[in-house]
């Protein structure tokens, strides 16, 4: 680290902490201190000479950083622990000692790609909802699923006052379809096919961004190659500046 101040909010996230959006929350929450002073502020600014400590562990920022693609099998649970005792997907990466977290979620049931790391900042760009970085989704049911279901999806559609949009989809099948979207909501394809009493059995995440989960067998991960880190930099911050420049009417 060299020696310019930082925000806590950032200095937490390069520690490995988390996002730098949860490290604000952290912070907030008193569970940060600083030179044995609890701070609530996450604009503080912080150096090197001062001992910055979260639920009472020194940390650090990191020196190398970390990225790594799994292949989550369902039932495990995108969290640090669980009350219930379900697997944990972060227990799966037995060989990184080191503090990472999933970056985005996948619910409890679903399968697929899933990142994890030390890097705050990449955590952030990767699941801010301006960048629009997309996911695709393999989802299959057990009654036959109507085209037109997914049309009024690709054009949006509201289910319990939300509102949801697919970016594409492919049918494949009866009773199987590939389904992209950019932003992604919490439990949003069961509920949008639940809307038509329609059963989910499967949801599969097979790609983010231009990383897809072929080769790594469930409950398998790697480390992400340097240039797909910077391509999926790159793809995020680009959607990113395209959803600014369309507020902005540029």
């Amino acid at each position: 680290m060299d020696k310019e101040e930082l925000r806590l909010q950032a200095y937490l996230a390069q520690a490995g902490v988390d996002s730098r959006r949860k490290c604000e929350e952290i912070i907030k929450s008193g569970r940060v201190e600083v030179n044995g002073r609890v701070v609530m502020a996450p604009g503080e600014k912080i150096s090197e000479e001062d001992e910055v400590r979260f639920d009472g562990r020194l940390v650090k920022p990191m020196r190398r950083k970390i990225y790594i693609a799994l292949h989550k099998p369902s039932g495990y649970i995108c969290s640090n622990k669980d009350d219930k005792d379900r697997p944990v997907a972060r227990d799966l990466i037995v060989s990184v000692p080191q503090r990472i977290y999933n970056v985005g979620r996948l619910d409890y049931m679903t399968s697929g790609l899933l990142f994890f790391t030390n890097d705050g900042d990449f955590s952030q760009l990767i699941t801010h909802p301006s960048t629009h970085l997309e996911k695709e989704y393999v989802v299959t049911t057990k009654k036959p699923i109507p085209e037109e279901l997914m049309k009024q999806f690709l054009a949006g559609i509201r289910v319990n006052g939300e509102f949801y949009k697919a970016k594409s989809y492919r049918m494949k099948g009866p009773h199987t379809v590939h389904i992209v979207l950019e932003e992604g909501r919490n439990q949003e394809l069961r509920k949008v096919f639940l809307s038509r009493s329609i059963t989910v059995k499967k949801i599969h995440r097979v790609r983010i961004g231009s990383v897809t989960v072929k080769g790594l067998l469930p409950g398998h991960y790697r480390n992400l190659k340097e240039s797909e880190v910077e391509r999926l930099t790159e793809l995020a911050r680009a959607k990113g500046e395209g959803s600014r420049k369309g507020r902005n009417g540029k």
